[in-house]
């Protein structure tokens, strides 16, 4: 037993300031969650004793203290200067004899463990040396990557080396600089883990988080991997693979597994033969570029022990504590480890905040057509702007004219360039995923940040003004100039309750890919969620481009093969695509209704997509054409309905998401209803079986007055306004020159919506509405109301304003 040593297994959570937040965590999961199976690989802890008998030994507390309160970290060459003479003091320092023995016996230990009995007196295994502070990983700040970790580490003289590196990295000038910012004393210690390595650079690794990190939806365990060492993905030198794991349909035990996005992974980190230097980057192979770095099973088992950790420190802090997780996957046993794991701080820390709504949006009156400069990976929702400020070496004078306000554009970001992040508008980087360290560190400062563009160092110029945009979805924009924004906070708490009314309020979910922001608006479920739009923005591919590739070019079949990269076919990729933006809105509002509406594409518009030419006629009047059920029983369709019903089957069998709800689009007639139920019976989806519910929409006069029979065929109507508009006034709802004729509250569109209610009330029915109408006439929605209509839905920017529009009329 050593005075200033501890295996991992001999601490845990409550000696944090001996052994910092990292190896405390460490130790803990090796002790309490060893039963479930759940891996850690084995070390020690050089504790922050150690750390402390190092320091008076060589003489170093007042020279350090005296040097940090002579620093001003807001000049950036003065930090700098002052946190590299503090460092190269600790690294020129001698670790006492009594510490170095007792380390050079516990790292023989570990290697007679992992080197299997074959253990020569001059072998070493390898060991990752990670900085671990005593204020480090804590619930209410995470310290992200402020200190040092050294990967395959091996010999002695190697691990004393590192083991004063990691003491130096205390004093890195971001690491003051963040300490200071945070309201943290200079005055914290630091301990090392000596941690045998897992083989992931024959493998892959990655982070994993329970808590979407951009919105805080709390359902979900978001999975970021690449192949190699993990430090690419943590530093952000490589757009990941993505993974987003549904919690409670997981709990449920389905194969809850709600999106993948396959990243570029074009290098990786592995072991270096050099002495000196231990790691290398190298290129990815092409082949494994195109596949994802984990598979299904790996993926939920790795969401699963996610959570198991996620609950086991909510019971331990006694409070929801959602968590950051590094795993890895070893190459050589292909068996997962978990590697660290700590609070999440960012969505944690704002519980009390988590009632208010914000939004951004550009100023409209601004045509943004010509301005789009590059995209990336929008993190978070927020808009910023300034003057860009290209930055590729910390060490050029440019850094220390990085003005507040600036733009920062760099090829990704380190722990190095926090210093500037504090001071940016916007940070904009060439490479990294939404848990890079560009992604995380922005998040926790508030910034406007947009990653992996791919070449933004090469598209943006220097001084050049930009407005960083991330509240169109998950892509990010980047726009020429400085365009204006809006930003309005509404209090949820402060929305009415609406209990006057039975009217209960839904949205219209057009962009799944921004729709766990959503998850804490004031509403019952999804009204009308398009699959065209899915389709359209997420696939671009005709579907029956998809079946039928030998009918068309060259260079759509090798447009389909690319972008099934990462599937096993294009078939395949159609269905789960067309699956996950499904399940993206499923699992937001689950387990309320979803109401997922077929394809309603008219002939125009799937000739728009990549291979539709080649299959869509060209119709006089496609809004009155080839469209809706008509399309799902026809021999030219059919096969591509077949995608779709299979897409809807995978979300409620397979992911488990029985919430979803499906409905037919302009149907005309009774049989036609008829034929699409069998169809859909014909392809696995019936009516009734495992909960099915199928609406339908009432956009044509002809649902209307025949509702009474439509109603024994469905669970469901859902008013179209704008079709049934058109249908019953004769007006083009694209001619412009014709809306003064009138809309929805003509007394004849309301008559038919009058006898819709009435007719479904009478059966038994559920009718809502999905329109604009209600949000932009107070008297319509009132009307709405009073006629009885069970739900309105709406676009998620009308839901507050309606809500207060319809307390006042009740």
């Amino acid at each position: 037993m050593s005075t200033y040593l501890k295996w991992l297994d001999e601490t845990g959570i409550d000696e944090i300031e001996l052994v910092g937040g990292k190896n405390a965590s460490l130790g803990e999961m090796i002790k309490n969650l060893k039963h479930l199976n759940i891996k850690v690989p084995y070390g020690f802890v050089v504790t922050a004793d150690s750390y402390d008998y190092f320091m008076v030994h060589n003489n170093l507390v007042e020279k350090i203290n005296t040097i940090i309160n002579e620093t001003n970290i807001d000049d950036f060459v003065d930090l700098k200067r002052n946190s590299l003479k503090i460092r190269n003091l600790i690294v020129d320092g001698e670790i006492p004899d009594l510490l170095k023995i007792d380390i050079i016996k516990y790292y023989k230990t570990l290697s007679y463990k992992y080197l299997d009995n074959h253990y020569q007196p001059q072998e070493y295994t390898d060991v990752a040396v990670r900085s671990s502070g005593t204020s480090e990983d804590l619930p209410d700040a995470s310290f992200a990557g402020q200190q040092d970790t050294y990967l395959n580490v091996r010999g002695n003289n190697q691990l004393l080396e590192r083991i004063k590196s990691c003491f130096a990295s205390l004093y890195t000038d971001r690491a003051i600089c963040y300490r200071k910012t945070m309201g943290f004393l200079h005055n914290i210690k630091l301990s090392v883990c000596v941690q045998k390595m897992v083989r992931s650079d024959l493998g892959c690794s990655g982070v994993a988080f329970s808590i979407d990190p951009d919105s805080g939806f709390k359902d979900l365990v978001v999975i970021n991997g690449s192949w190699g060492l993990g430090e690419m993905v943590v530093s952000g030198q490589v757009k990941p693979d993505e993974f987003i794991v549904h919690k409670k349909t997981l709990e449920l035990g389905y194969k809850a597994i709600i999106d993948k996005t396959l990243g570029d992974k074009i290098n990786k980190m592995v072991y270096a033969d050099e002495h000196d230097k231990r790691t290398k980057i190298v290129q990815v192979e092409k082949f494994k570029q195109n596949r994802f770095c984990l598979d299904d099973i790996r993926i939920l088992q790795l969401a699963s022990w996610t959570l198991t950790i996620e609950t086991y420190y909510s019971n331990k802090y006694a409070r929801w504590c959602p968590v950051d997780v590094e795993w890895a996957l070893d190459g050589l046993t292909n068996e997962l480890y978990i590697v660290q794991a700590r609070p999440e701080t960012i969505h944690s820390r704002k519980v009390n905040n988590n009632n208010e709504y914000v939004e951004y949006s550009l100023d409209n009156s601004v045509n943004l057509n010509n301005s789009l400069l590059c995209t990336g990976v929008a993190v978070g929702s927020t808009i910023g702007s300034g003057a860009v400020k290209l930055i590729f070496n910390l060490d050029t004078r440019d850094c220390e004219e990085f003005k507040e306000g600036d733009v920062l554009v760099t090829e990704y970001t380190d722990p190095t360039y926090e210093p500037l992040m504090k001071k940016a508008s916007a940070i904009i980087t060439d490479k990294g995923g939404r848990t890079s360290h560009a992604a995380i560190v922005s998040r926790e400062l508030g910034k406007t940040a947009i990653v992996g563009c791919g070449n933004a160092t090469k598209l943006l110029k220097m001084n050049q003004v930009v407005t960083a945009c991330c509240s169109e979805g998950d892509i990010g924009k980047v726009y020429d100039g400085s365009i204006n924004y809006n930003i309005k906070r509404t209090n949820l708490e402060n929305i009415p309750k609406l209990e006057k009314i039975n009217t209960k309020l839904m949205l219209n979910i057009g962009n799944p890919n921004n729709v766990f922001k959503f998850h804490n608006l004031p509403v019952v479920g999804v009204g009308l969620a398009r699959e065209e739009f899915i389709i359209a923005n997420t696939i671009g591919i005709h579907p029956l481009a998809i079946l039928n590739p030998d009918k068309t070019t060259d260079d759509i079949k090798s447009f389909i093969e690319n972008k099934s990269r990462g599937f096993n076919n294009s078939r395949e990729y159609y269905v789960k695509r067309l699956a996950y933006g499904i399940s993206r809105i499923g699992a937001t509002f689950y387990p309320n209704p979803v109401i997922v509406r077929f394809s309603d594409f008219k002939s125009n518009e799937y000739r728009d997509l990549v291979g539709g030419s080649i299959f869509e006629p060209n119709e006089e009047n496609p809004m009155l054409g080839f469209r809706g059920c008509s399309r799902y029983y026809s021999d030219f369709f059919k096969s591509a309905f077949q995608l779709e019903c299979e897409a809807i089957r995978y979300v409620r069998e397979i992911i488990g998401l029985s919430n979803v709800i499906v409905m037919l689009p302009f149907c005309r007639t009774i049989e036609e209803c008829k034929k699409t139920i069998d169809i859909m019976s014909e392809f696995g989806l019936e009516r009734g079986i495992n909960g099915l519910k199928i609406y339908l929409m009432c956009e044509i006069p002809s649902n209307v007055i025949l509702a009474d029979e439509f109603c024994k065929l469905v669970d469901g109507f859902s008013i179209g306004s704008n079709d049934l508009t058109q249908l019953c006034l004769g007006i083009d709802r694209d001619a412009g020159n014709l809306t003064f004729i009138g809309n929805e509250t003509n007394q004849a569109v309301k008559i038919l919506i009058s006898m819709a209610i009435k007719s479904c009330k009478n059966n038994g029915v559920k009718i809502g509405i999905c329109g604009q109408g209600p949000s932009d006439i107070p008297e319509f929605a009132e009307f709405l109301v009073k006629e009885g209509i069970d739900t309105i839905s709406l676009v998620p920017d009308s839901i507050v304003k309606t809500v207060f529009n319809l307390d006042k009329l009740f």
